[in-house]
This record gives C-alpha cells, structure tokens and sequence, in this order.
C-alpha cells in the first residue's frame, strides 16, 4: 500500500502510474494498484490519495503531469460520453513518447474508440486471478521473453497471497469461498456514484462501518445491496446475507456462518454458535454482513458484531441514526429509469420509455414490473398507461421481477396491513395523503385537529381524531409511516409516491373513499395561508396548491374548498405565474360550469377571474366576450353590490383597457369604485385597488395630473400600510413614474421606475411579469433621454424574458418589443428595427385592434424604418396619449 509519507511525497518526485478508471471500477482499481505496488512499483489512485475537500480537477491533471505511465481501466462506464476518463486517456496519448505512456488494462467487454484499438491491450476479462495478476505485472513491465514454462490459465477462488502471508485484494468477480449472497441482478442499472459513495463510507472506518440504506418500498435498496456485494466481493474473505425482517430468526442465519467459518460445530447450539462467530469476527477484517429488510432498530442493535468488518442494513425505516450512518435511496434518475426499461422491455421506443418512467414516477420495481408485463402480454404502451390511470392496484400487481418477492400493490398491502394492526392513525394520515399530491405534505397540515367529526366516518379517522389531540402521539404515528416504506419522512412531514398513492385509493373500500377524500379536503381548507396578495404568504400558499388541485376543488360539494381554490389562482396571478393562472382559471370555469350551472356563484367568480388571464395573455376580445356576460349574469343573481359582482367588475375594467375600450373602462372603474367606497370606506386595499386603475384611466384620456394627484394618495397610502417593498406598493410607484413620463419630467419618472426595477427584482425575481413591466418603462424613460444604447440591452433581455415566460401574445411582450424597436432606429439599426416592428404591429391589432396605443407606436416605428430605408410612405397620425397601457392590480 501507499503509506503516508509516500502519499505526500507523490507531487513532489513523481509516481510510475496513475490508475484512470470509472467511479463504477473503483475495486478493479484497488485491485490493479495494489498488485502494482506489491510488484514494486509507485502508484497513485484518486481513492487511495486524494483527500476530501480537493479540487479534483487539478489533482487529475497533476496526477496525469507525475505519473511516467497511465494505466487505463477499460469498461462500459470507462467510455461513457462526459466522464473525465475521456481527458485522463487521451492526455496520456498525447504526452506519450511513441505512444507508451497509456497502458490499456480491459476488465469488461466493451467497445473501444477508434483512436484506441491499434493499441495492445492487457485482457483480464474472463481470466483467473493468478493469471490475471501475471498479466498485470508483465504489462507493467514491459516486453519481455518468459524465464520459465508458462502456468496453466485456468481460474480459481482464492485469494493471492503476498509475501508476508496477507491476503491482498481479490481480483474483482471473483467470489470468496464463505459466501451466500443470491443471484446478481443482470438488470441492474444506474446507482454508480451511490455504490462508490458507500464502498468510501465503509472504507473509512470507526462508527461508519455500519451503514443503512433506507428509503420506500421499491425504490431497490436490496438490489443494492446485492450489486455492492457483487461488485466489491474482492474486497472480503467472507460475505453473508441475513434476512433480517424477523429478529427472532436471525440467531439461526449467524449460527450457519458459525459453522462455514468452522468455528463452530454444525450441532452446536445457537447461544454458543453466535457467541463463537462474535468472536472471530472481532478478529478478522475483510468481513460483511448485509442484514436485509430490517424494521426496528431497537430489537437490531443486540445483533450488531463488533468488528474491524462491514455491516450493511437495508430497511424502509429511516431512524437508524444512533446505530450507523444512512443512505437514503430514492427513485432513478430519469435516464436510468429509460435504460431500465430498455433491459427489461427491449424495443420500446425512447419516447414510450420516457411516458412510462414519468407515469410510473421512476420507482424501480414499477418500472421492472411494467417492462416485464409489456413484454409477456404484447400490450401497447399507451394502452398501459390509459389502464394505470384506472386500475393500478390490479396493473401493478402483475410481473414482479424475480429479483423481488413481491409485486408492488402486493408489498404495499402487507405494509398497510401491518400499520392497521400497529397504529390505525397512521394508516389514516397515509391514506389521506393519498389524496394530496406526490410532493411533500406539511406535517401541521395532516395533524391538524378536526373537530367535526362524521358518525360514519371509518374507524382508522376516528382514531386520527383522538390522535392529533397530543402533537407527541400525532408526530409519532406520522413516523410509523416512514419506518414502514409507505412514504418518505421529511423534516417537517411526509411525501408518497404516487403510485403508492393510486395503489391506496384503489384499495379503500368504495364506501370510505368519500371519506378520505373529504377529511383532505377539509384540512387543506384549515390551512388558508392567508391573504394571496402578501408576498409573506407565498410561500405557505406554494406549499398547498399542489395538494389543493390534487383534490380537485372542481369537482368538490365544499364551497369552502372552492373559495380556497378561486383565492389559489389569484396567488397564481399575484406571483406572476400567468399561464398557470389562466389553466387553473379555465379548469374551474368550465368544471363548475358543468356541475353547478352558468349562474351559480363559484362558477361567476371563476369566470371573472379567466377575464383577467386571457386579457393579459392576449386574448382580449374573448375575454371581452366573456367578461360581458358574467358581470350580467352576477348583477341579475347576486345584485350589483355584491362582491362577487364588483370583483368581476374590477377584471372586466381591465379588460376593456386593453382592448382600447378606454371610456367604458372608466365608467365602469369609476362605478365600482363609488360601490366599494360605500361599503368598505377610503382606508381598505380592495378600495385603493379600483382605484388605482381608475388613476391609469385618466391617464389614458388625458387627465394625466388628475392621474398623478390619485397615484400620489395611493402610493402614501400603500407605504404606510403595506410598506415600500411590497409588490402593490411597487405598482403603483411605476405607475406615477408614468404619469410623470407623460407630464414630461423624464428624469423623476427615470428615477423611480429605475427604484422600482430594483426593487421588483429583489422581492420578485427577475422573470416576474410586473418585474418586466417595469423594465419596459424604464426602458421607454432611457429612449426619452436619448440613452439608446443602455435601452437597447436591456430592452433585449427583457423581450428575451417576456417571450420565455409570458409568449408572443401578451400585451407585455408588446410594449416592451416596441421600445427595442425605438431603440434600434435611433442606434441605426434600421433592417433590424423594421423586421421587429412588422411583426410587433401585426401582433398589436390582432390582440388590442387597430386604435390601441401599442398598435399606433409599432406603426410609428415601422412608418420611421421604412422612411430611413428609403421606402417612404405617410407617417401615421401621432398619438399624444399615454405611452403604454398598465400593469393592473
């Protein structure tokens, strides 16, 4: 080995080889470089001499400039496209002298680049470890003519001994005589970096000798297992496998080692065979044991050895942080869950791959046992998929593959039947999670007292009920469902996945669905996050939306889960999620159109709340349409003074604002703002709303200091109760930054939309819509003061931004192409100018109409490149009006 003086003194006189190999090979590497010091020779291995903490890179580069000779560890993985093995081979080809320097060393089947092939190439696939070992040396050598008859090339099992007597490294795929590990998964796929990670952990010694893979069920922990014994068997003189499930028989599986180690006699007892193998392996090293499937640490600590071994548990319960450390195991990588299908399903097609990974959500065993059912039945992948959506618990019951006992729906069965008989509780908070979304639950959401209770409710929410009235039994039954698989344990709560989701639902009896279904919902309702203006609640409003659209509130009988759902696509809209906005908008419309009537109250609100998202992505005249109809509708159901009427009056005033429908938008403006002043009075936000956008109005007709008089109040108003970062306070400062734009004092208004931006930016990010907005006008301000360039670049990142987030149709992505457009006549980019503002003009009037301010401005612009170009034609009619139209609130 390399003791530590060599190890430092590696960079300082230079080494005969550096070991370039994949993470995957990292024992064929040990193995290779132990054997090469054994022969006399210097060696550096990044695992062997390379601390934590090191840039990497940089040590690969030095290790490649000392080293005289390269030895190339060739695999599969080895020349896999992005790996670094790429620039270790052919740095080494490079720097050669005659091309020496790279000694090629196979130890899988695999295909070489072109570059390599015309190189001589030492073969350790398929060869005995003497054999192998001879080969090594000799290559490391150099040519030579052998000095003796040449040994048999038959293969062997034990290990090579050096010297001294010690056992070195066995050569990788050969297995140690004392070994009872099943069959390797030929299917195996992926998982490399964590095999690496975990053979590190337990190299490393002291209490990380013991390591616990834990996760939920499926997600592979035994396969694992087995794949690290196999692929690091060189590394043990004896590998032993425990079912671990059952404590009681795990004194029986030891007591068998006892006796293949021949410590112990075959008819000894069991108490004396355990204690004869405790004390051999304190004794020895090179030992593992793998207890599998293991479920409490408490009943498994009295049968964990001391020892200079290894111990690996694998088990769904996560809480084994006092016994060893923990590796969790999650689902693949999305390219590993296509390879694994493409394994176990050869010929579906890449793209099928992908839907079934997605549908399956990369779990392992489901995607195991969905290529296993594809290939016995012949079954069409979209026919799989449109059936998992209806029958998963009978679908993901079929073909498990032999590397696991049971199916899926067959394993979460015995979970949820054990946890019944358990903790009835915490059969109830999994159930209800069934009902929430794949993504993390809160913890306080699913413990929160409920205290209603329904007579007929089934006797598993019953005992919740009791439950969650002591936070310590409601914590505690909440890890009860991480300590079986059937979730992960996060911090603060829980997330399933969501096939153990569709297997749950599809398992409840048909009369408890309601149930489960119904207790979600209400707990979804106690969570209000609050208002969805405040940028303080956004990130509790975040945490339920997906467990609230999950519910679905389309289809839900509460009005209160349906409130919560109108408020939730406002949140949308607050936070500048505009196409998320209108698809929930549009869903809840046509669903509560369906089931509750044209006229009913939810259904108007929702219809109000679609006029605001298709207004502001472009599609102004239907939502025009739309708008006219349900504010008739809600003055003839509910009255012109109700709120759901005057909240639909309020989109539909922005509506007709963007349509160019300027005096009607005032009216109607002005109309509901004299309603809410009536029954809410001046100081209320929903007040300063309505008239906000009453201020943009007058500004639009002309009465821009009656406009900036109004946007002052307000803006006082909004420091004063919501304070100077708040995004409605924002708002309005650009908005008076505009009026005084349009009173021709440009460097105020430069001045504060350039605050504003600033601020916007922090506090909402930079690909907010407003935060856009506000770009656009500090743009305009930049071209007011012939400071074309600056407007330019960043009129270009915003139009950039806009396309991305917001589309070609929005009023935003208008507005601000405009200014780009103003930008680049002045800078004299006239061909540029002219192709922007043809189609900024044809998009204008086909979403605000001929007569709208943003259609004038792109016909102004595109009139000015065309004059410059020497294509003259009348310029259009100047339009005094205000330069762009508003960010409404």
């Amino acid at each position: 080995m390399v003791g530590e003086g060599a190890r430092r003194g590696l960079d300082a006189v230079g080494v005969d080889f550096f070991v370039s190999h994949a993470g995957r090979d990292r024992a064929w590497a040990e193995w290779v470089a132990w054997h090469l010091v054994e022969a006399g020779y210097t060696v550096e291995l990044g695992c062997w001499d390379w601390a934590v903490g090191e840039n990497f890179l940089a040590r690969m580069y030095r290790a490649l400039d000392a080293a005289s000779r390269v030895v190339a560890l060739f695999s599969p993985a080895y020349f896999e496209e992005l790996r670094y093995t790429t620039e270790e081979w052919t740095s080494a080809l490079v720097k050669g002298e005659g091309g020496h320097r790279l000694v090629p060393v196979r130890v899988e089947p695999c295909a070489v680049p072109r570059l390599l092939r015309p190189l001589v190439c030492v073969d350790l696939v398929e060869v005995g470890e003497a054999e192998a070992v001879r080969r090594l040396v000799a290559a490391a050598r150099g040519p030579a003519r052998p000095d003796g008859k040449p040994v048999f090339p038959g293969r062997g099992r034990a290990g090579v001994l050096t010297e001294g007597g010690q056992a070195g490294p066995r050569l990788p795929g050969v297995l140690p005589a004392v070994w009872n590990v099943g069959p390797r998964n030929p299917g195996f796929v992926g998982r490399d970096a964590m095999l690496v990670q975990l053979r590190e952990r337990l190299r490393s010694g002291g209490t990380a000798v013991v390591q616990a893979l834990h996760g939920r069920g499926g997600v592979g922990k035994t396969q694992v297992a087995i794949e690290y014994a196999y692929r690091y068997a060189g590394a043990y003189e004896v590998v032993w496998w425990v079912s671990a499930e059952q404590t009681s028989l795990i004194g029986e599986q030891y007591a068998a080692l006892s006796t293949e180690l021949d410590v112990a006699p075959p008819r000894a007892d069991t108490v004396s065979a355990v204690g004869a193998l405790r004390a051999y392996l304190r004794g020895h090293d090179r030992w593992l044991l793998v207890l599998d499937n293991a479920e409490s640490p408490q009943e498994l600590r009295e049968w964990l050895p001391a020892g200079p071994g290894h111990i690996l548990i694998t088990s769904r319960n996560p809480s084994w942080g006092e016994l060893a450390t923990r590796i969790e195991i999650d689902v693949l990588p999305r390219p590993d869950s296509r390879e694994l299908i493409h394994v176990c399903r050869p010929g579906v097609e890449e793209a099928d791959a992908n839907r079934l990974a997605e549908a399956l959500g990369d779990l392992p065993l489901a995607l195991a046992q969905a290529a296993g059912f594809l290939a016995e039945t012949g079954m069409p992948v979209d026919h799989y998929l449109r059936l998992l959506t209806t029958h998963a618990e009978e679908l993901l019951d079929q073909s498990p593959p032999q590397s696991h006992p049971h199916s899926l729906a067959a394993a979460i069965r015995i979970s949820t039947d054990r946890l019944a008989k358990i903790d009835p509780a915490a059969l109830a908070l999994v159930r209800i999670g069934a009902f929430l979304a794949p993504d993390p639950i809160p913890a306080d959401i699913l413990t929160h007292p409920i205290t209603t209770v329904d007579c007929d409710q089934p006797p598993e929410l019953k005992a919740l009920t009791a439950t969650v009235t002591s936070p310590v039994a409601a914590h505690r039954s909440l890890g009860r469902v991480g300590s079986y698989g059937l979730a992960r344990t996060l911090d603060r709560g829980l997330q399933l996945h969501r096939l153990t989701q569709a297997i749950l639902r599809d398992h409840l009896p048909t009369e408890h669905t309601a149930a489960y279904r119904s207790y979600a919902q209400v707990l979804l309702v106690a969570a209000d996050p609050g208002n969805e203006r405040d940028p303080g609640n956004w990130p509790r409003w975040a945490q339920i939306l997906p467990h609230l659209l999950a519910t679905d509130p389309a289809s839900s009988p509460s009005p209160h889960l349906r409130d919560l759902a109108c408020r939730a696509a406002m949140y949308l809209w607050h936070r500048g999620e505009r196409h998320p906005f209108c698809d929930l908008a549009e869903h809840l419309y046509r669903q509560w159109r369906e089931h509750l009537g044209p006229d009913d109250r939810h259904t108007l609100e929702a219809a109000g709340t679609l006029v605001r998202a298709l207004s502001d992505l472009g599609s102004g005249r239907q939502a025009r349409q739309l708008g006219e109809d349900t504010l008739t509708r809600c003055r003839r159901m509910l009255g012109n003074d109700h709120p759901v009427t005057l909240k639909v009056a309020h989109h539909f005033g922005s509506c007709l604002h963007e349509v160019g429908a300027f005096e009607q938008s005032r009216q109607l403006n002005a109309d509901t703002l004299a309603r809410r002043r009536r029954m809410l009075g001046d100081e209320h936000d929903l007040v300063q709303q309505v008239a906000h956008n009453l201020g943009i109005n007058l500004r639009e007709l002309g009465e821009v200091e009656t406009a900036r008089q109004l946007h002052e109040d307000i803006l006082a108003y909004r420091r004063r109760t919501l304070g100077e970062d708040h995004p409605l306070t924002i708002n309005t400062a650009t908005e008076l930054g505009l009026d005084l734009h349009a009173l021709g004092q440009i460097n105020e208004a430069r001045q504060m939309h350039q605050d504003c931006l600033t601020r916007a930016q922090r506090v909402l990010g930079e690909d907010h819509t407003w935060t856009l907005g506000f770009a656009t006008d500090l743009a305009r301000d930049l071209n007011a003061l012939g400071e074309h360039e600056t407007a330019r670049q960043l009129s270009e990142d915003t139009l950039a931004r806009a396309q991305r987030v917001l589309g070609e149709k929005s009023y935003y992505t208008i507005e601000i192409a405009n200014e780009l457009a103003t930008a680049l006549l002045a800078l004299g980019q006239l061909e540029a100018a002219q192709q922007l503002s043809e189609d900024t003009l044809t998009r204008a009037r086909r979403i605000s109409g001929d007569n709208h301010p943003r259609a004038h401005k792109a016909a102004r612009n595109l009139a000015t490149a065309r004059q410059l170009l020497g294509k003259a034609e009348p310029s259009p009619q100047d339009d005094s009006r205000s330069p762009r139209g508003p960010r409404r609130v």
